[in-house]
């Protein structure tokens, strides 16, 4: 089997927030693909996992994700688009993106 190798600092597709993308911290999993999210702007809105995320990114509570609010219902409605490691969510932290 051997070792794995551990990549600490794996930044190659990492997405930033542009336009009116937001991000978050999930703070409720309700099922149903379907995760309650604390916001940056102080809104909690009501976000769906995207359907390509769905069985390939696992959202827990407490996960740092971005969110695209919907154009209508946009103060309570959103997709999740993007889950960040935790690595990630420490260079955000860092470069001042998160201000949680």
């Amino acid at each position: 089997m051997g070792k794995r190798k551990v990549i600490s600092e794996d930044f190659g597709n990492m997405v930033l927030p542009v336009a009116n993308d937001v991000l978050g911290i999930a703070i409720q999993m309700l099922g149903n693909d379907r995760v309650r999210v604390k916001c940056q702007d102080g809104l909690t809105r009501l976000c769906r996992i995207r359907g390509k995320m769905k069985r390939r990114v696992w959202i827990r509570v407490g996960d740092i994700v971005l969110v695209s609010p919907w154009d209508f219902q946009s103060d309570k409605r959103g997709d999740i688009y993007w889950r960040y490691r935790r690595n990630q969510a420490e260079w955000l932290r860092r470069k001042g993106y998160l201000t949680m």
